[in-house]
């Protein structure tokens, strides 16, 4: 009454997974929190932050091993908006942060989101492009 299966069943790949290197979990947070921090870095130079891009630069080469590429160009955003993308991605980074226990990424994070917060709630003046 009923056919034959006559193709592989799905369920046979799994034994394939087994033929590719695979991550760890600390190598994914490493990647993660690299990108988290490498987007922070393009932010924090556009808004001309020097020491504080150092710094994150010297994270994000302790974790990939290598520096990393800067910021090329300004994009002539609103500082505030600036700002407030750097709060979310120094959140994002403190999160994975704190799940790798990465005390060092961790405090940077920390001091990020604090210093942009403190920059949110002041009045900004206008700034020439180029300016620092």
């Amino acid at each position: 009454m009923y056919e034959p299966i006559r193709t592989k069943s799905v369920h046979s790949l799994a034994d394939a997974a087994h033929d590719f290197p695979h991550r760890t979990r600390e190598e994914e947070l490493n990647i993660q929190l690299a990108g988290h921090l490498s987007a922070l870095l393009a932010v924090t130079d556009e808004l001309g932050l020097d020491a504080a891009a150092e710094s994150i630069a010297g994270q994000i080469a302790r974790l990939r091993g290598a520096p990393p590429a800067r910021h090329a160009g300004l994009t002539g955003a609103d500082p505030a908006a600036l700002h407030r993308r750097a709060l979310a991605l120094a959140g994002r980074a403190l999160v994975v942060a704190a799940s790798r226990a990465d005390t060092a990424a961790a405090i940077l994070s920390a001091e990020r989101m604090d210093a942009h917060t403190a920059a949110l709630r002041e009045p900004h003046e206008p700034r020439l492009v180029g300016a620092r």
